[in-house]
């Protein structure tokens, strides 16, 4: 008996797709939501998916189908004729075709679209004859060209616009909607040459073979560089495929009772329960999400075609229900009748997440573990995105649509080329563009902010730019641009590239200059979900802060103690910096210590306007890490001014800072090593620290230091601080008459140490992991240097990602985690922490996965743990309900 071939088209409806899991997996996002959406009754055009597992067969077979997919497209096409009355390329009642792609992860505008596929110059007749609309049939026509053209083909889109260009000039009209019946078929004359001139073949008459290379193409674009550039930015797979999405076409540019649209459920930059759409009369889809021509809004559409609005109003509130998310939908009516096109979770800013988040938890739609796993823990930072200030006076040079919000300051540049260039040079740039493409992505990422002169609030650059979390003002038609030149006009105000302007994304206001900005007010919905994230975490969250200013904003995020206080830092200060410089230059111990009792009130005070901030909760201080030539000048110029001020000659100073020279100082005489060999150092540090603890005892403020000694690959090292520090620490305890709990541990940074864990723990009250040492030592690279090469490893696949970035859970992680197991049979309950900034929601769920008792990084990013935190207990409770999509 012969074996069944694998099953790679689904027919829109075949089994249950619920819309996520192993058919949201095969069929891609919208093709589940299509399969979804028949199911539930709600009218759909006839199509069929061609599944991601094809497509990934597709470049493992060097670009060849697999086994029967094939004839299962033509089995399903069959299906779709039936299903619709027509057939593709019959010359009498012709079927036209869109093929569009569909990836598990939405990634709008990034991959290929082909509408209107099926025409020739035959079933064009024939669809004159059918519709008795000769305008409709013509337009239909010259898009098809155009979008085989430029999508299958590889010809410049540009070159089509600008026939059309031409065409609407010569005409003297200015929409395309404008042009009659004969300058269409003028028009699709013109466009059937430039496609010959371009590839030297004729349009292809046949709608097979039209099919054939519009699902090439869809595939294709899984590795075109847009697709690729938004996956890297967004961290989906390359791995997943996409799928391929075979539909019958309804038309919305048949007349002035047929339109298309593209709506939110609910408002996708502010949250509120709105319906949020926009669509335009007598168009295609194309029209609306490329910006092409400026929407209305859908209260338009309820007056012109009110029984099709009030379709489309029943069924995305039906949609949302079911899906119990706000929902991403096109929809299209053809002479009069609604039919819907696609449905998906749709994209939002982070103020919207939060909002809808917690406004369908009190509808009842959702529960507080649903909703926290809803929010994109990356996107809160956006959050943190500063806001004009309300103070400020402003000259508005033209007002756009509020596309995205937040403020955005930086030089204007008219390309994504140059937005890249001039953000890699350390430039905040603003991206300027008649409308952005998908091939815009690279530039849209770089730059600050988006200002776009034509396109809607549901325009690929609004779409991309919430998603990013970047400022955008779409569709300001009072802004003239010049390509060419590099400049823009409103009115009689000229701006040119370079120029700085700033944006108001959240009220559409484009401002000449540069106006200052001010952080943003994180109340209301943000402490709510916070609130919600702190109830449901097992993983404590603390901040890295170096002083007051520092622990008082740790606080305001939510930190739960300090895990990390860089002492070194302190020492750069400029009031003791020369106090410093004594030191290392010192020739003996007495001299050092001379220089070390001037410092020593100046930490002391450090650490007493620390330990009144963070009031009972714990404090990890680290000991001095960096080698002491950091702390000297680098140039002649330098050391010569300094030999001045100090009054020592240039020669000792030159010398000194000769012989503190070191080849790799990275792996040189620091941390723990400097202490060592100069216990001076180290002891006036814990006098500090204690001193400073038994002195806001006495002032009822409860001081909690942890001592942690970096660097240590030997639990000897390790031996000989404690005793050090408990020392001091008792004879000022003894002078104080005071009681400190204070605890002395150790930065787990070495390869070595993190292998031999179980014989420092004894020694050890905690760990806290060094990652960035950790992951420079274990993979033999420079952080400071790696920049050069590390990128292009990502690019090639070589690392899935920057290690300095997201904790190698591999190499490092293995290493961790076996520091971790060992450590705790011997001390089942000790604290175990990382401080090296490495707070990722991926590198937090290991954190929690792995038993550590805390993670601490910059102030700023602990909203992000704590959100990531929570998801990470939920996944850890109930795999199979929370599913880790966005870790995986």
């Amino acid at each position: 008996m012969a074996r069944r071939a694998k099953k790679y088209v689904y027919y829109f409806g075949d089994g249950k797709a619920d819309g996520t899991g192993k058919m949201k997996d095969l069929l891609g996002g919208k093709g589940a939501g299509l399969a979804n959406m028949t199911n539930l009754k709600i009218p759909v055009p006839a199509g069929f998916t061609i599944t991601t597992d094809a497509c990934n067969v597709y470049f493992a077979d060097n670009k060849t189908y697999p086994s029967g997919m094939w004839d299962q497209v033509l089995a399903n096409l069959k299906k779709v004729e039936k299903s619709m009355g027509a057939k593709l390329g019959d010359a009498k009642d012709p079927l036209l075709l869109s093929v569009r792609s569909g990836s598990k992860f939405s990634m709008p505008g990034m991959m290929d679209t082909v509408l209107n596929l099926g025409l020739n110059d035959t079933t064009l007749k024939a669809l004159i004859r059918k519709t008795g609309n000769e305008r409709f049939a013509y337009d239909t026509y010259r898009r098809l060209i155009t979008m085989f053209g430029s999508t299958v083909m590889g010809i410049d889109r540009q070159v089509f616009e600008d026939a059309l260009d031409k065409m609407k000039e010569k005409k003297g009209v200015h929409l395309d909607t404008d042009l009659s019946a004969e300058d269409l078929a003028e028009l699709v004359d013109e466009f059937k040459k430039i496609y010959r001139k371009k590839t030297g073949k004729n349009f292809p008459k046949d709608p097979l073979q039209q099919l054939r290379l519009s699902i090439n193409a869809v595939f294709d674009s899984w590795f075109g560089d847009r697709a690729v550039t938004y996956r890297n930015l967004n961290d989906i797979s390359h791995d997943l495929g996409t799928a391929c999405n075979v539909q019958a076409m309804v038309f919305g540019n048949m007349g002035e009772n047929s339109g298309t649209g593209v709506g939110f459920t609910r408002d996708p930059s502010t949250g509120q329960k709105r319906f949020f759409a926009e669509y335009l009369i007598n168009a295609q889809g194309e029209d609306v999400v490329a910006g092409i021509r400026t929407p209305l809004h859908i209260n338009e559409m309820k007056r012109k075609l009110p029984e099709a609005y009030r379709d489309l109003d029943r069924i995305y509130k039906k949609l949302e229900k079911h899906y119990r998310d706000m929902l991403d939908i096109e929809f299209t009516v053809q002479d009069g009748k609604l039919y819907m096109l696609q449905t998906r979770i749709g994209k939002r800013t982070a103020a919207a997440s939060l909002k809808i988040a917690i406004q369908m938890v009190k509808e009842g739609l959702i529960d507080k573990k649903t909703a926290i796993m809803r929010i994109d823990p990356d996107l809160l930072e956006t959050l943190m995105h500063p806001m004009i200030d309300p103070k400020a006076n402003v000259s508005i040079l033209a007002k756009g649509l509020p596309a995205s919000p937040g403020a955005a300051v930086g030089k204007v540049v008219f390309s994504a080329d140059d937005a890249e260039e001039a953000a890699a040079k350390g430039e905040k740039v603003i991206l300027v563009r008649p409308e952005t493409s998908p091939e815009d992505i690279g530039g849209m990422d770089a730059a600050e902010g988006i200002l776009t002169a034509r396109g809607g609030m549901t325009s690929h650059a609004a779409v991309v730019a919430r998603g990013m979390g970047k400022p955008c003002v779409a569709g300001c038609t009072a802004v003239n641009i010049n390509e060419k030149r590099k400049s823009f006009w409103v009115d009689s105000t000229t701006i040119r590239e370079g120029d700085v302007i700033t944006l108001n994304g959240s009220t559409g206001e484009v401002i000449v200059g540069e106006v200052p900005l001010v952080a943003p007010d994180m109340t209301g919905d943000f402490n709510t979900i916070m609130k919600w994230a702190d109830e449901i975490r097992d993983l404590g969250i603390r901040a890295n802060a170096d002083t007051p200013t520092d622990a008082r904003m740790a606080l305001k995020f939510g930190a739960e103690g300090i895990g990390l206080v860089r002492t070194e830092h302190m020492f750069f200060e400029e009031d003791r910096i020369q106090a410093v410089r004594e030191m290392i230059l010192a020739d003996d111990e007495e001299g050092r210590r001379r220089a070390l009792k001037k410092i020593l009130p100046m930490q002391r005070k450090d650490f007493i306007e620390i330990f009144k901030v963070m009031d009972g909760l714990p404090v990890t201080i680290r000991l001095l890490d960096p080698p002491l030539h950091e702390f000297l000048p680098k140039t002649d110029e330098e050391l010569r001014e300094l030999a001045r001020e100090m009054g020592v000659s240039f020669k000792k100073l030159q010398a000194r800072n000769k012989a503190l020279h070191e080849f790799n100082p990275m792996l040189g005489h620091r941390g723990c090593r400097l202490a060592i060999t100069y216990p001076e150092i180290y002891e006036m540090q814990v006098q500090a620290i204690i001193e400073a603890a038994c002195q806001v005892a006495k002032k009822k403020v409860k001081a909690v230091p942890e001592i942690m000694i970096p660097l240590i690959a030997d639990v000897k090292e390790l031996t000989v601080m404690r005793e050090m520090t408990v020392r001091v620490a008792t004879e000022i305890e003894k002078r104080y008459k005071v009681k400190i709990p204070y605890d002395v541990g150790t930065m787990i940074e070495i390869a070595r140490a993190a292998l031999l864990a179980h014989t420092v723990a004894p020694e050890a009250d905690f760990y806290s992991f060094g990652t960035n040492d950790l992951t420079q030592t274990l993979y033999g690279l420079s952080r400071d240097d790696a920049g050069r090469f590390l990128p292009y490893y990502v690019e090639q696949g070589i690392f899935d990602d920057d290690p300095f970035m997201t904790i190698d859970q591999e190499g490092v992680g293995l290493l961790m985690k076996m520091a971790i197991d060992s450590s705790r049979k011997i001390k089942p309950n000790m604290k175990m922490g990382i401080c090296g900034e490495q707070v990722d929601p991926r590198s937090v769920d290991f954190c929690y996965r792995v038993g550590l008792t805390y993670v601490s990084g910059s102030p700023f990013r602990l909203p992000v743990a704590r959100l990531a935190a929570a998801q990470a207990t939920l996944r850890r409770k109930n795999p199979k309900k929370y599913a880790p999509e966005s870790i995986a």
